[in-house]
């Protein structure tokens, strides 16, 4: 017995698949390009951070200067990890943005 194929079901699966595609390339570029500027909780040090969690540039600031090497390693610290926080929230935005409007498979 042969199967009988569904041309028509094919071509949308094709196109589902380009789209797909499409959006994923599109949120790629987003997540690189989505830049997020966070400080340590003394503003003493700002991290710049791509939504792919790339950290663009460390500044120390103002309050910076003259501190002792274990206060100043902890406001970085505190940066960078409020940076990974900050880099994930946009990531999440971002892919909420680009894919929340498309259907999960399972729903077609």
């Amino acid at each position: 017995m042969a199967r009988e194929i569904d041309e028509v079901w094919i071509e949308e699966a094709i196109a589902r698949y380009r789209r797909i595609e499409t959006l994923r390339a599109q949120f790629e570029d987003a997540v690189r390009a989505a830049v997020v500027t966070v400080s340590s909780p003394d503003d003493a040090v700002e991290v710049v951070v791509n939504a792919a969690g790339d950290i663009r540039a460390v500044n120390l600031r103002a309050p910076a200067q003259g501190r002792p090497a274990a206060d100043l390693s902890r406001s970085i610290q505190a940066a960078v990890t409020a940076a990974a926080d900050a880099a994930r929230w946009a990531r999440e935005k971002l892919y909420a943005e680009t894919f929340g409007d498309y259907r999960p498979l399972e729903e077609s």
